[in-house]
């Protein structure tokens, strides 16, 4: 009896898989502007694609103005791509007022993306949020800041909308969403503890999303969010010397 193999995916679909995880290490800060892309080779080998995808990819990554290739030295990363109209440039969020102004603008939009995400997810997006999730748990006890997992699990609850306007939007925003990825000044064991209750936060948001609680995922991400915001409020009024709320 003849069994039938599993039909072979196209190039152009595994091309868009490998611009996704090039285009992820960008906006979490793992390829960094100004960094070197592996080699086509270096590439090849580590996601298992033919030479023909790879350059499929990097032609798609110049294209959005992720990357741009230096004959005879290699590939660089430049930015963050075009992101469509909507920008947030690094001199916006040098201070604690411009970086509540963008978790206002968070709160507005991350919370109907969980809503969303509940409703819409499949078991690979939750394998992947679930993936993120246990990255930045790894980081923090690792006395890293965990800014990169922490945006990518942000990420991937933009894409489990199915819903590219929020994956787009996230991504143009970048790693520097995450408001510690400007403004971090607490000492180590103060950070740890605040990061290990920002865990908790996403563990909340996670289990709600799998169990298709569109409410309590919207609930769960406004908390969230709002928690950060209201710390920044409070960073805000000390350095200006003004009263802080007690709540």
């Amino acid at each position: 009896m003849n069994t039938l193999a599993p039909p072979r995916r196209k190039p152009r679909s595994l091309a868009q898989e490998l611009v996704d995880r090039l285009g992820d290490r960008i906006r979490d800060g793992r390829l960094p502007e100004g960094a070197k892309l592996p080699t086509e080779a270096e590439i090849v080998g580590e996601f298992g694609v033919s030479r023909t995808v790879v350059r499929e990819a990097i032609s798609r990554l110049q294209a959005a103005g992720l990357v741009e290739t230096r004959h005879g030295i290699g590939t660089f990363v430049i930015g963050l791509g075009d992101g469509g109209a909507f920008r947030v440039a690094h001199a916006q969020l040098q201070t604690l007022r411009e970086v509540i102004a963008l978790l206002e603008l968070r709160i507005g939009i991350e919370t109907e993306a969980a809503a969303l995400a509940a409703l819409r997810r499949t078991p690979q997006h939750l394998d992947a949020m679930q993936a993120a999730l246990r990255a930045f748990g790894e980081a923090v006890e690792a006395d890293g800041n965990a800014i990169g997992p922490d945006f990518q699990f942000h990420l991937e609850i933009a894409r489990a909308t199915e819903n590219a306007h929020f994956e787009r939007l996230m991504g143009s925003l970048g790693v520097q969403v995450i408001p510690r990825a400007r403004l971090q000044a607490e000492p180590d064991p103060v950070l740890r503890a605040y990061l290990r209750r920002v865990h908790v936060e996403h563990e909340n948001i996670l289990a709600a999303i799998a169990a298709q609680d569109a409410e309590g995922a919207r609930a769960a991400m406004r908390t969230h969010l709002a928690n950060s915001r209201e710390r920044r409020r409070r960073a805000a009024a000390l350095a200006e010397g003004r009263p802080v709320d007690a709540g």
